[in-house]
């Protein structure tokens, strides 16, 4: 059975979080987005674990749900894993590192010996949902292997420039550097918003690694930006363990990632939010990495960043599955990884048809109105014919939708903390959209 995961989220007990990351909020939004596992997230943090524990019940094998009887149905119950992200900053080769990194662990018990063990440590988990530790990655995982041999750690939002295991200002030129003697218990990695898996195909040591996406959601709009599906023989954490792990892949395996378009990232390319510049791959190859305006080093982006240390491009196909609904899939070649897809939040879709932004009533109150009635934003944006999307939402939105799945919009890309830009529809047909709802609008009026 396939089960689709968000396994990267914060609680509203991490900084710049919001307050409506709690566990029942997150499942609501669960169900409404189409995810069926969460991450029960910052389990370090003292008070979010009291919650966790009074408000989570196991259901099977390192496999949680909310204890709450009164949710709609037994059979939509979203379901909880024990993950979370812990930050190192440490001194590794004469450089500091600071480098983020996903922990799993299969039951309450484990994570309670792990926060007891990191307190002995010095490790102040009040201080934040995402604590900053003193250990290495490498000791890190040392740490939670020694509590049970079935933990899992998995670096997260790799190419980051100050927070990813390949980042350019504190990470490392490769997994072995990293952890050493036990980087062959890294069974994947985390690709983060600003890179997608068809980039990380490139890196040597990533050939028969899991390449892994999960959203890093502050927020519960953001759930599901980007996600995992698992098959698997049976839920279970060590199944789901068993998929990443990449062993007997014929039951519990990766069936396909679902992927931020890599440009909307904050570090997609190099370049200064402050002076307003940014340079692709190309154009530092030729200009070099030096801003022209303040005649300082850019925040180096991660598209160059994999330049640096990537082999040669892989073979890649292109091809449109599912004929009534035209999605454009990306299928590894080599047939080393799953196939993964793009997509675009369903509420900026809207947003594009109804040619404003996604955080008016109007759009929100079609999201849900869609989510409700076409079961969810995840099945809407992948499966929903689109005469279905059609008889809801209007002729722009199946537009803009259709765009989507088919790969035909244009980015302007992220840099230097400063998210990419959707152009689903050009300045010239937004300007037509807005005449339209004008002259609706007006007409309305005058009816």
């Amino acid at each position: 059975m396939q089960y689709l995961a968000d396994l990267h989220l914060h609680s509203k007990y991490s900084r710049a979080v919001s307050p409506k990351m709690t566990l029942p909020v997150m499942a609501q939004f669960a169900r409404q987005k189409g995810l069926d596992i969460l991450s029960a997230s910052d389990f370090t943090h003292p008070v979010w674990f009291k919650e966790i524990s009074a408000q989570l019940e196991e259901v099977g094998q390192g496999v949680y749900r909310l204890r709450d009887k009164q949710q709609e149905t037994r059979d939509k119950d979203v379901l909880f894993l024990l993950s979370t992200e812990i930050s190192s900053i440490y001194k590794q080769g004469n450089k500091l590192r600071r480098i983020h990194n996903l922990v799993f662990l299969p039951s309450l018990e484990a994570v309670e010996r792990l926060n007891k063990e990191l307190i002995s440590r010095g490790c102040n988990l009040n201080a934040d949902g995402r604590p900053i530790i003193g250990l290495s990655s490498r000791d890190l995982l040392e740490l939670i292997l020694g509590i049970d041999e079935r933990s899992l750690l998995i670096p997260c939002h790799v190419w980051t420039p100050h927070f990813g295991v390949y980042g350019s200002k504190s990470g490392f030129d490769s997994l072995t550097e990293a952890f050493g003697d036990l980087a062959k218990y890294v069974y994947g990695i985390e690709t983060g918003i600003s890179s997608d898996p068809e980039m990380n195909w490139r890196i040597e040591e990533l050939k028969n690694r899991s390449i892994l996406s999960f959203s890093d959601a502050h927020s519960p709009a953001n759930m599901g930006r980007e996600a995992a599906a698992f098959e698997l023989e049976k839920l279970s954490f060590e199944n789901i363990r068993q998929a990443i792990m990449r062993k007997g892949e014929e039951k519990n395996k990766v069936a396909y990632t679902i992927e931020f378009y890599p440009e909307e990232g904050k570090y997609h390319f190099s370049g200064h939010r402050s002076c307003g510049v940014s340079f692709t791959p190309d154009e530092v190859l030729e200009k070099g990495n030096i801003c022209p305006v303040c005649h300082r080093e850019f925040t180096e982006g991660v598209a160059v960043r994999i330049e640096q240390l990537a082999g040669k491009d892989y073979a890649k196909e292109y091809k449109e599955k599912l004929s009534d609904t035209k999605i454009m899939w990306y299928t590894d070649a080599s047939k080393n990884h799953p196939p993964y897809v793009k997509l675009v939040r369903l509420e900026q879709v809207i947003a594009a048809g109804f040619g404003t932004t996604p955080n008016t009533i109007k759009v929100k109150s079609l999201y849900a109105e869609m989510c409700k009635s076409l079961d969810s934003e995840i099945n809407i944006l992948l499966k929903t014919p689109l005469n279905e999307v059609g008889k809801i939402a209007g002729e722009k939105v199946v537009e803009a939708l259709r765009r989507v799945r088919g790969g035909k919009i244009k980015l302007d890309a992220g840099y230097d903390g400063t998210y990419g830009v959707v152009k689903i529809f050009s300045d010239e047909e937004k300007k037509d959209l807005k005449s339209t709802a004008k002259d609706a609008s007006q007409m309305s009026l005058d009816l």
